[in-house]
């Protein structure tokens, strides 16, 4: 049976990919890429360099366009039925581009694949849909949690105490718990700026483990503006984000 692999390959940084992952990449004959269009061809830059360094045999690279979201929260109320929605098109995608080629094939994650991304899912809706047959080993990573804690040298979470990991939407309906060490990824929107209370701390980070990555950290009502100003500035510089934040209250 074809074997395909899904390989985390951490926040960003070359380094971070684990010897296990190498092994993976050095036994894939076709690389899976799920493009996010020009604006965000670092991305696939980065990705490219970890091939260049660790796909030890010829292959192959089949790049997938990202289709769009064409139903939107503002047009079908169910967040839900939005990404299943969106889902179901990546699977028919990856399933076509599976279909015409041949030999081991890998996709790879930023980050880990069991944290805030499809491609597990997209996977398993492939083999559901029974047009093509195969069998997959997830590879972990190291995620942007795991990057941002580092970089910032903290423990997410207090004595014996749990993290909240959730996404800026979730932030922006339901706000933070008191006491609650809360992990915010997917956050478009600055959701930090409506979180109410002047007791908190973040601990903020852009583009972890590449060129560009910044460090922000303070009380959150003295360093909000700073993160919002930074964030847009570097937006508009590169056309596209990815930051990570931690928010608890001061003891």
């Amino acid at each position: 049976m074809r074997k395909l692999f899904v390989i985390g390959i951490g926040a960003g940084d070359p380094d971070q990919v684990t010897l296990r992952a190498v092994a993976a990449l050095g036994q894939a004959e076709v690389f899976f890429v799920i493009g996010k269009g020009e604006s965000k061809r670092e991305l696939v830059d980065v990705r490219s360099a970890i091939l260049t360094a660790h796909a030890t045999q010829p292959h192959q690279i089949v790049t997938i366009a990202d289709p769009p979201r064409e139903r939107t929260v503002a047009t079908t109320p169910d967040y839900r039925d939005v990404v299943e929605d969106w889902h179901e098109r990546r699977a028919e995608l990856l399933e076509a581009a599976f279909a015409r080629t041949e030999g081991v094939g890998a996709i790879l994650v930023w980050g880990d694949p069991s944290l805030y991304d499809s491609t597990l899912r997209m996977v398993e809706r492939v083999l559901a849909r029974g047009a093509v047959s195969f069998d997959y080993e997830v590879v972990p990573g190291i995620t942007s949690a795991q990057a941002l804690a580092a970089r910032h040298r903290i423990v997410l979470h207090e004595i014996g105490e749990p993290v909240h990991i959730t996404t800026g939407r979730r932030v922006r309906e339901e706000g933070v718990a008191a006491g609650q060490s809360t992990l915010v990824m997917l956050d478009g929107e600055c959701s930090f700026t409506q979180v109410p209370g002047n007791d908190l701390h973040i601990w903020w980070a852009a583009y972890l483990g590449m060129p560009d990555e910044v460090l922000i950290e303070g009380p959150l009502r003295q360093v909000e503006e700073r993160i919002v100003r930074r964030r847009n500035e570097l937006r508009e510089r590169k056309g596209w984000i990815m930051d990570i934040y931690l928010l608890r209250s001061r003891r």
